[in-house]
């Protein structure tokens, strides 16, 4: 299927060799709820695929040789994605024949554009005939947190640009009735969103998912951490069962707990396991400074206030430090702001976007708060505490050092947290060059 048992249209067959797909054909709606017809789209001038050159490079797919729709590579071409990234050429050959996958990819990989041209395909090439039921999607993501959601829904809108599909996303702390008039005003096809928000919405009856055909797990180790899965769980269950939705679940890693998981909530998957070519990337430049705790702040402030500083992240373990961070650097006249659980979530949106546009030099953030922040040109990341989990120091400094750009990643260690070094430095398989800051970045 994508979805439901016998009905799906246009799928080709696979080989023996794989794992059956599923099929299932669309139940009839039962569900006395307001009916709602999507609006025309003003006709474009014809676009085809032979208008993106992509040249066909030995032992290097392009997007041209896997029979994606050609609305969807027109979003394709304007995103100016050529050739699949390693976890995109490894699951889409399967995922587009509407198997289950399981994919162990780092965060950067291409894994979101990989689950979302599964969906978007599908969708196109299987639309749903006759009337429609608000509230009744047909796709539904779950990533763990707000800020994870909003960039997965904005790269579906960059995909989706030549096509009447639809993506709604609901979050907690924003405004609840906003969020419902998007789900009742229109169809929707695919929702993105945080597992509480997700249920708030089951719970009053404006969001169903017996008509899910694509149910998406993103980061599914980051939502064990947090607490999610009795939530995920409950969300699952209200989908159809595993033999007739498609499921693609993505974790940085497999540990049993998530290996447990993939069992319960998939249905014969292929297992993609995608390694780094190294841990962390070799476009970031890293530095550790040996310092003392009460030298601390004063060394950020002279770091972020350098002119050779152009835009910097600043990750903190605790709220409080981020709150605290913050209002020293804005009454020493630095343009910051701070994402953090305690920041209510319409701020925290708008506090992105200031730094996205460059009104912010400096964003301060907790792991939590970070994840799914993805901004060009960001110049710097500081580590003013060392993160207790080694898998987010590599995910902080990946947040420099993006699309080919050169990025610096500047740690403090101190006495309350330098045998952190040790477990990173596993992880990494190397060793950090640890030295003195520079005696001006001290005064």
């Amino acid at each position: 299927m994508l979805g439901k048992l016998f009905g799906k249209k246009n799928k080709a067959e696979v080989t023996s060799s794989a794992p059956q797909a599923k099929k299932a054909d669309k139940k009839p709606h039962g569900r006395g709820k307001h009916q709602q017809s999507k609006k025309a789209k003003p006709q474009q001038p014809a676009w085809t695929v032979d208008q993106f050159k992509v040249p066909v490079l030995d032992g290097k797919a392009r997007f041209h040789d896997l029979g994606i729709d050609d609305r969807l590579m027109h979003g394709i071409a304007d995103l100016g994605f050529e050739y699949p990234s390693a976890i995109q050429a490894a699951s889409l050959p399967h995922t587009l024949q509407g198997h289950d996958v399981i994919g162990k990819a780092q965060t950067g990989t291409g894994k979101t554009a990989a689950f979302l041209i599964t969906i978007i395909n599908d969708l196109l090439n299987n639309p749903i005939e006759g009337e429609r039921f608000a509230g009744e999607p047909r796709a539904v993501i779950i990533a763990p947190t707000r800020e994870l959601v909003v960039q997965i829904a904005d790269d579906a809108r960059g995909l989706l640009k030549h096509t009447d599909i639809n993506v709604v996303t609901l979050i907690g702390g924003a405004d609840y009735q906003k969020q419902q008039q998007q789900l009742q005003n229109n169809c929707v096809d695919i929702v993105v969103a945080s597992p509480g928000r997700l249920i708030d919405f089951m719970q009053r009856g404006d969001l169903y998912l017996d008509q899910i055909e694509v149910l998406v797990i993103d980061e599914a180790d980051r939502m064990l951490d947090m607490g999610f899965i009795p939530q995920v769980r409950r969300i699952v269950r209200s989908t159809p069962r595993k033999e007739d939705r498609q499921t693609l679940l993505f974790s940085a890693t497999f540990t049993p707990e998530v290996l447990s998981l993939t069992e319960q909530w998939t249905f014969n998957p292929i297992t993609i396991e995608i390694e780094p070519e190294s841990v962390a990337t070799d476009s970031v430049e890293q530095k550790v400074f040996i310092v003392a705790a009460q030298d601390k702040y004063r060394l950020l402030k002279n770091i972020v206030t350098d002119d050779s500083v152009e835009s910097v992240i600043v990750f903190a373990n605790r709220r409080d430090q981020v709150r605290k961070l913050s209002e020293r650097l804005q009454k020493a006249g630095v343009k910051c702001g701070m994402l953090s659980g305690e920041v209510p979530q319409n701020k925290r949106t708008s506090t992105l976007q200031n730094f996205k546009d460059g009104k912010l030099k400096v964003l301060i953030a907790t792991d939590v708060a970070g994840r799914g922040i993805h901004v060009k040109g960001i110049s710097h990341v500081v580590n003013y505490t060392l993160p207790e989990d080694p898998e987010d120091y590599v995910h902080r400094i990946g947040r420099t050092g993006r699309a080919g750009a050169k990025g610096t990643s500047i740690s403090f260690a101190c006495e309350d947290d330098a045998f952190l070094l040790p477990t990173i430095e596993e992880l990494l398989g190397d060793k950090l060059k640890c030295e003195q800051p520079p005696e001006e970045l001290l005064r």
